[in-house]
């Protein structure tokens, strides 16, 4: 058997037989006559120039030992140990034996620290950090969660598919089809007859996910509208749903997948139109003009791509009118992971945002397009309901966001995907689309004015400001005829109640009179009842009318108004009035009975009317019509109230509100309807409890039992809560990372809440509301699930960052454990301590009032035309806009932690893993190892294959990366490379011992450590481009083929598959590693979320300098890289196989 010395003082178990030290091989300084100075290890090399001499000589003396002097074997193990060790003693101090010399103590200190050993200070963090994740895991899961009420739809969808679509039309015809949709039973004509609709599914989406909606327009129009003469004469007609199948595309991963479906899409819509003007294709009527317009509805990333259309060259001007989204990442997008994605959305929300602030109509190229985002609110766990506002994209004129929850009769939120097939939210938004047709117009729909006042009645409550009343635009319609001795008219102030109608057994008018405006005070009109409110001549129990005196003339003919109600009861003194019928502007609220658990639940809605006195200023009494002749259950309520009795202003700020709460006693004397205002809660990561005390009512049977609205103005969120004792508080405000309003607002009006009171029980009311901690931060889980992405590489740059530091100053690489340890004594405290001022400094210049002009930095660079809102403000760290969430820094510093103390035993784990099979296929048999003098046997598991072959790989992969594949499939191949180099060096280590190879294995197990938290970032372009293998489309991505974004990633890899440990750098240069590690820890932490993306580009920085800390120790030549890619020394033993140093 061969044997060799276990080492010297400075380094033992180093390497092979005649292999020199890391410290040997090091280039020498360059002197005057020319030779290469290496910045890595020239002063340790002069230092240690006289140990390397003895070294040699105790080479060279087992060398002699290894053979007998006539140059046979020693004649057996004793005799072969007992020659070595007289050599040995020759060359060592008398009583000395290098077998027992001593090794230095910080080498024992290194093999004793295991890669598994972990200090009680970096266990405490791991424990509190895992505590606190499963916290906010188990709140998100179980806390303020809002309850499911939608309801399945069917239907009998037929798909007809225009397989004449091809790639005559468009580039994509092989990717992408377009579909017909035809309603079983109802229409199966493929020919084109209506109103196109295009439906645009998301990410991963289907084309069949139009059925429910088409299935609702069919039914709708069957049902309905073609019946009704009024409907069609109006212009209303069928639609015809069109859907695009994608295949599935990923384009929330893909930036240009985004312009790839605009692209089709713009190609589609004129395909479209033209089968409008085939007359062999078209059943339209031939007096009516073509269609020149689609209307576009668009799921989630479809709602995107819905935009983009009108960004793109191949749109056609006016084509598109009118989009409907549904839970569509308008304002930013999703995820950050691509360059192109980011860019796209720049792009997309610049043009759109630049279009609305020219002064001018003829200017806007959108001034006629009008924008509704539709999103399901807490339930949505796919996309954030916060990136559905359209409030930093468009103007109140041209579009809004609404919550399904607040839409009415829909009363329910929705996840992702029910937004699709909820049929309580179809019926509002087919229905919408029906009353915004037009067909007598080219457009197909009416103009854009009369659209938005359409949509805002169909999608909102009707209490917002924007919602415009139809009363004063209307004619007076009734007359309505009473006897002049009639008792029915109320005192001024008076409310009125009706308990039950038709007890007269005749119809009977309640008129209460409308007081006189004083600017002292502002009042309001509010009715409540639990009848049905519907134009005159229908069956309802009741109807309520907005009245003059008409001073009809002898003789004077009544049919000037359509409705004639005559309640004299053949008197000869009567009053007449003009009325107008209030039906058109009634709310639906839902019904709350003491049986009430939810609001969508199957009751019939109350009905509420409310004015202001300004808008009644034309009128003299309102008249409460109960029209019943037989005795029927019902209740009614009316009054005039004064705004300073029923709204309540609250003035606490936010840290009071969170410390102490809100706690409120509603007055016995109260009006029907009392509104809350509390301007400091507009956070969406913060969560209440709001408790109602009980309402007593003596003995009078309640009407109802309480009913409260929690309400946003901006965006429209709506929250109903029926027979309310305990609810939920939380809502979709001021959100992390989402751009300022695209209108700058004075005054941010907070979350309002109003209470629907039974006054006839004439008790007070107890209002408390506290902070649920738990509910609060669950919140936080769909708000920052991106910082899981950038956070943990914060703390991984950290770590490295220490262990290049000590092993450039001791030549010891410590483990990635130790070197997490030290980090939570030193710098991480540091980091996070300055990140959490940085944090604090950034909310407080977030809520600082736009800049009036745009100069620039210091006054260079401005242009006085651009907009002074500066909409990427809050895409810094945590994006927070609130200074009292400072602590979010240090929390999720400490998650991650454990994190990445948990990645770190998941490596580890899976190494070993890998270790056991590679171990048992690749041992030998004991007769043909290589041992050391200790007796371990040593295997080239480093043993370097031909350098021409490694070179001519890494340029396959790297011409394959800028032709065809993305450099992300090159990055995962490296992962997996650098997964098998570490799962070697833990077999060389385990064999060995040595202390240069606990090095190799340290430095190659931090370095998959961080590709791997790198990898998610890479993954997902990844996917998209393996989803375009399978579809059998072949067309390379436009981008991602960047050959510098990965070459020095595959050269380190190549590298550390050589067991070429990094040379030591003790010049100054070495602070480089130092800084680029530092400057991957602040980026991460600062920009990481926003543009995640850019994280990997940082690390193949780093990744080149590590390269070219691994060439300094080389000649810079082909023959130096041979030298590298191989792992051989330059100067002694040339033909030895190298380990790692």
């Amino acid at each position: 058997m061969i044997r060799r010395l276990s080492g010297s003082a400075e380094d033992t178990d180093n390497s092979a037989p005649t292999q020199p030290t890391q410290e040997e091989t090091a280039p020498p300084i360059q002197h005057q006559h020319g030779k290469k100075k290496s910045f890595t290890s020239a002063k340790y090399d002069v230092t240690r120039h006289s140990d390397t001499l003895d070294r040699r000589k105790v080479e060279k003396a087992i060398g002699l030992a290894q053979s007998s002097p006539n140059g046979s074997s020693p004649s057996s193990p004793a005799d072969h140990r007992r020659a070595v060790a007289s050599k040995k003693q020759l060359l060592l101090a008398p009583g000395q034996d290098i077998d027992r010399m001593p090794e230095p103590r910080s080498w024992r200190r290194a093999r004793a620290r295991s890669p598994w050993a972990c200090s009680l200070l970096t266990i405490s963090a791991t424990a509190l950090s895992a505590l606190v994740l499963l916290f906010i895991v188990h709140a998100f899961l179980t806390r303020q969660l809002d309850p499911k009420g939608c309801d399945m739809c069917w239907s009998r969808p037929i798909y007809i598919k225009f397989s004449d679509f091809d790639t005559e039309h468009t580039r994509f015809a092989s990717k992408y089809n377009l579909y017909l949709y035809r309603e079983g039973g109802f229409d199966e004509d493929p020919k084109v007859k209506g109103v196109p609709v295009l439906f645009i599914p998301g990410n991963a989406g289907s084309y069949k996910q139009a059925r429910c909606l088409a299935f609702e327009a069919a039914s709708y129009y069957h049902d309905g509208i073609q019946q009704d003469a009024q409907a069609l004469k109006e212009g209303m007609t069928s639609l015809d749903f069109f859907s695009v199948d994608f295949n599935e595309d990923f384009s929330a991963f893909h930036g240009q997948t985004i312009l790839d479906q605009a692209e089709y899409l713009n190609d589609a819509v004129a395909y479209i139109l033209s089968l409008y003007h085939d007359p062999r294709r078209s059943q339209r009527d031939p007096g009516l003009p073509d269609p020149s317009s689609v209307i576009l509805v668009g799921h989630s990333m479809g709602g995107v791509v819905a935009r983009t259309m009108l960004t793109m060259p191949n749109y056609q001007a006016n084509s598109i009118n009118t989009i409907v989204t549904m839970s569509a990442p308008h304002a930013r997008p999703p995820v950050s992971v691509d360059a192109e994605s980011v860019r796209t959305y720049k792009r997309i929300n610049e043009y759109w945002r630049q279009a609305y602030t020219q002064k001018w109509a003829n200017d806007n190229p959108l001034w006629h397009v009008t924008l509704i985002s539709i999103a399901g609110g807490g339930l949505d766990t796919v996309v954030p309901s916060d990136f559905a506002s359209l409030e930093s994209l468009v103007p109140s004129t041209h579009g809004f966001t609404v919550f399904t929850s607040g839409i009415p009769n829909v009363w329910t939120g929705a996840d992702h995907i029910q937004t699709t097939w909820c049929v309580q939210l179809m019926k509002p938004i087919v229905r919408s689309i029906f009353s915004t047709l037009d067909v007598h117009r080219p457009g197909q729909t009416k103009p854009r004015a009369e659209r938005m006042r359409i949509f805002r009645r169909w999608y909102l409550t009707g209490m917002e400001d924007v919602v415009e009343k139809t009363l004063p635009q209307k004619e007076s319609s009734t007359l309505l005829t009473l006897e002049d001795n009639s008792h029915s008219i109320m005192s001024v102030g008076e409310s009125l109640v009706v308990r039950g109608f038709g007890r007269s057994g005749k119809p009977k008018a309640h008129l209460l009179p409308i007081p006189m405006r004083s600017p002292q005070s502002s009042k309001s009109f509010i009715l409540l009842s639990d009848q049905l409110l519907e134009e005159a001549g229908s069956t309802a129990q009741i109807e309520v009318l907005f009245c003059s005196v008409f001073p009809l003339q002898h003789g004077q003919p009544s049919t000037l108004f359509s409705m004639n109600m005559d309640l004299s009861g053949d008197t000869s003194g009567s009053t007449r009035l003009a009325c107008k019928n209030a039906a058109s502007d009634v709310i639906r609220l839902p019904a709350s009975k003491r049986m009430s658990a939810h609001p969508y639940d199957k009751a019939q809605p109350l009905s509420y009317l409310q004015y202001d006195l300004e808008d009644l200023s034309h009128y003299q009494f309102v008249a409460v019509v109960d029209k019943a002749t037989e005795p029927s259950q019902g209740w009614a309520l009316a009054e005039f109230n004064d705004k300073v009795d029923s709204i309540i202003e609250t003035n606490l700020g936010l840290p009071r509100l969170l410390s102490f709460g809100l706690h409120l006693e509603l007055p016995a004397a109260r009006p029907s309807m009392t509104e809350i205002k509390i301007p400091a809660l507009h956070s969406s990561l913060l969560a209440f409890k709001l408790h109602l005390g009980k309402q007593a009512c003596g003995d009078e049977v309640e009407l109802f039992t309480p009913l409260l609205r929690q309400y946003l103005s901006e965006p429209h969120e709506s929250k109903y809560f029926v027979n309310v004792k305990d609810a939920n508080i939380s809502l979709h405000g001021v959100a992390p990372f989402m751009p300022p309003p695209l209108r700058a607002q004075a005054v941010n009006d907070g979350v309002s809440l109003q209470f629907w009171s039974d006054p006839t029980c004439n008790s007070s009311i107890e209002v408390s509301m506290n902070v649920d901690v738990p509910g609060s931060m669950g919140k936080l889980v769909m708000r920052y699930r991106m910082v899981f992405a950038a956070f943990p590489l914060v703390i991984v740059a950290l770590v490295l960052r220490k262990q290049f530091k000590l092993y450039d100053d001791s030549g010891i690489f410590i483990t990635f454990a130790e070197s997490l340890d030290l980090c939570l004594k030193t710098s991480l405290p540091a980091l996070l301590l300055a990140l959490t001022f940085l944090a604090m400094g950034l909310t407080l210049s977030s809520a600082a009032p736009p800049r009036s002009d745009s100069t620039g930095w210091l006054g260079w660079g401005g242009n006085a035309t651009e907009s002074a809102i500066d909409f990427t403000k809050n895409d810094l760290l945590l994006g927070s806009q609130d200074p009292i969430f400072w602590f979010l820094v240090p929390l999720f510093g400490l998650m991650s932690v454990g994190v990445c103390v948990g990645v770190n035993y998941a490596t580890l784990g899976l190494t070993n893993l890998f270790y056991l099979p590679y171990n048992f296929l690749t041992a030998r048999p004991a007769w043909v190892r290589v041992e050391d003098v200790s007796g371990r046997s040593v295997a080239p598991t480093f043993a370097a294959s031909s350098p021409r072959r490694r070179i001519i790989t890494t340029c396959v992969l790297l011409f394959l990366v800028s032709t065809f594949i993305p450099y992300q499939f090159a990055y995962l191949d490296a992962v997996l490379v650098q997964l098998s180099t570490c799962t070697r060096a833990l077999r060389l280590v385990r064999e060995t011992r040595s202390g240069a190879h606990y090095n190799f294995y340290n430095y190659s197990h931090s370095m998959l450590i961080l590709m791997l938290w790198v990898l998610p970032i890479n993954i997902p372009v990844l996917v998209v481009w393996a989803h375009n293998l399978a579809v059998h489309w072949f067309t390379p991505f436009s981008s991602h083929h960047n050959v510098l974004s990965i070459m020095p990633y595959l050269i380190l890899v190549e590298t550390l598959t050589c067991g070429k440990m990094i040379p030591r750098v003790t010049s100054r240069t070495r602070h480089i590693t130092n800084v680029l590690f530092f400057i991957l820890a602040v980026y991460a932490a600062v920009y990481g979320v926003t543009y995640a993306y850019v994280l990997h580009h940082i690390v193949n920085l780093i990744c080149a300098w590590l390269v070219a800390v691994h060439f300094s120790s080389s000649e810079v030549s082909l023959q130096g890289l041979s030298q590298i890619l191989e792992g051989v020394d330059d100067r002694d033993d040339r033909g030895a196989k190298k380990r790692p140093e």
